[in-house]
């Protein structure tokens, strides 16, 4: 948030293709650790940038021989360094690769394999059963290949055995890397949205979406030496922005192998950044507050605030130490939280920034590749989604008086199209530009806001437009309240007249209490943005396999 002015764009090395990259890393930082992991629950594992170089060229010399070097390859499982073998050996191919969200149904997966045209699958361990007893229901699914040990009885290889084949393959006359000058501009990456069966949609990216993500994303933001990486690699925020990203800027990228053990981890690893979603950094907030108010340390927090300050004004910065506890819980060298999804509400944004960790938020959608727009380091507003990526145009389209329009994308990010879906394509890209569905606008300094999800808006029947992201935003800052969503209360004709709040709560207060906080929060608001009706859940909102609320459930 400090220094509110932009400036020239960071400079980053060119890269013509996913393989360019990774061989550029090898040549560059080959002895660099790249990642970082667990074996067997303690023992840390570190794979260099020239081992992991040989490991994906392997695979992809294997998958050659077994003349998968073309087709559609789907992956399914955990986080796990095998699976992102899997993706690059996937990307650096001639073939497309179709990431599969773990936590859908059994149905959805089968779905998802038929309707990609995959011919081979990744597997964890866990899902072979299913792939064995619903092989008659994917029949384009000749090969499987699993994350542990082969089953030779059932057909099943193993990819730790076509590495070891593909490392002989690779040193052999006559092999071949993978052929750069190739179409740019062809599916690579098939990711499905959230949906049930049938609906999600295949969101066609290129090789040249991808590469232009990480060279124009970097220079917008860049990234440090050591990231943690949590988020499912399925999804494009961590599978382009995370691992291609730091990839390219040769870090070290720690593997988290599950969500409890991120705090340990941070401990472990000691990062310098970490990728997440806002209900991530809620919880680290809500965490450090709860304690600092434990330990009666609020008013030397606010003074350490006040002094700290006072400090910056001339260029002293002494956050690291005046609240080093703080720092020592983050790992002690975390710098960065990058942060995209939804909002984040304007006090967690100034709690960071007066520790002296800096929360960026950016806007992503998985149609164009992911990422759109994001802060920048020193010009930051966590208000704010940030700039546009510089290979991007923004347009706010049919907007209101308020200026607020819907957001509509256009460039080198913008996905290809959906898969085998010229009806839904037809009605997201028009001319080129994309029609992102969010609704926002621009202020005076050229950073993006984003109001809401068009399909969330509420139109009251005296005309006013209601974004109730807005609202839920408020209302979140109520410390009791867990989960909100607020809704549109329809009057005896069907039309929606007041707003209510329908709440979730882990440490429940009394209604009254909740109403009055209510209240107090939505004070600044306008009359028509406050709430007429409180509803008190007993249970979380229903989710997707993306954990976000199920709005309409």
């Amino acid at each position: 948030m400090r220094g509110q002015k932009d400036y020239a764009l960071n400079e980053v090395e060119k890269i013509s293709s996913i393989h360019d990259m990774l061989y550029k890393a090898k040549t560059e930082a080959g002895s660099n650790i790249a990642f970082r992991f667990k074996k067997n629950d303690s023992e840390i594992v570190n794979v260099t940038y020239k081992g992991f170089y040989e490991n994906v060229i392997a695979l992809y010399a294997a998958l050659k021989k077994l003349g998968l070097d073309a087709e559609h390859i789907a992956c399914i499982g955990e986080n796990s360094f095998t699976w992102i073998e899997a993706f690059l050996a996937g990307l650096i191919s001639d073939g497309v690769f179709v990431p599969i969200d773990k936590d859908l149904p059994e149905d959805d997966i089968i779905h998802v394999l038929n309707h990609s045209d995959s011919e081979a699958v990744f597997f964890a361990p866990q899902y072979k059963e299913l792939f064995l007893r619903r092989s008659a229901d994917i029949p384009n699914v000749k090969t499987l290949i699993s994350f542990g040990e082969k089953d030779e009885e059932n057909g099943v290889l193993s990819i730790s055995d076509l590495i070891d084949e593909g490392k002989v393959i690779s040193k052999k006359d006559g092999f071949t890397l993978p052929a750069e000058g190739r179409d740019q501009n062809i599916l690579k990456l098939l990711v499905y949205t959230s949906g049930t069966t049938g609906l999600a949609k295949g969101v066609m990216l290129s090789e040249h979406n991808l590469v232009s993500c990480i060279y124009y994303g970097l220079q917008v933001s860049t990234v440090y030496d050591t990231c943690l990486s949590v988020l499912p690699y399925h999804h494009t925020y961590e599978a382009v922005c995370g691992l291609l990203v730091s990839m390219h800027k040769h870090s070290t990228i720690c593997i988290n192998e599950d969500l409890m053990s991120v705090l340990k981890n941070l401990s472990l690893y000691h990062p310098s950044y970490i990728m997440l979603v806002p209900a991530f950094v809620e919880v680290f907030y809500n965490r450090i507050q709860k304690q600092i108010a434990a330990q009666g340390k609020e008013k030397k927090f606010q003074k350490g605030v006040k002094i700290s300050n006072g400090l910056l004004k001339c260029k002293i910065d002494m956050r690291k130490k005046l609240f080093s506890d703080i720092h020592k819980a983050f790992g002690g060298r975390l710098r960065k939280i990058v942060c995209g999804g939804a909002p984040i509400r304007p006090e967690i944004g100034e709690f960071f920034d007066n520790i002296g960790i800096d929360l960026i938020n950016g806007y992503g959608i998985t149609e164009c590749s992911p990422l759109v727009s994001v802060n920048r380091d020193y010009f930051n507003d966590p208000d704010t989604v940030g700039v546009k990526l510089p290979c991007v145009d923004i347009e706010i389209r049919d907007t209101a008086d308020d200026g607020i329009g819907e957001i509509c994308v256009k460039g080198d990010t913008v996905m290809l199209g959906y898969y085998k879906n010229e009806k839904e394509t037809e009605k997201a890209l028009i001319d080129g530009w994309f029609y992102t569905g969010d609704y926002g606008k621009f202020n005076e300094k050229g950073q993006l806001l984003i109001t809401g999800r068009k399909k969330n808006l509420i139109v009251l029947n005296n005309g006013k437009n209601i974004y109730p992201e807005e609202i839920e935003n408020y209302i979140m800052g109520i410390d009791e309240v867990t989960e909100v969503i607020v809704l549109g209360e329809k009057d005896e004709s069907g039309e929606e007249k007041s707003l209510c709040a329908e709440i979730y709560m882990e440490d429940k207060i009394p209604e009254k209490e909740l109403i009055k906080k209510i209240k107090e929060v939505l004070a600044p608001l306008p009359s028509y943005k406050h709430i007429h009706k409180v509803i008190i859940r007993d249970e979380e909102f229903p989710k997707t396999t993306s954990k976000k609320i199920k709005r309409k459930y």
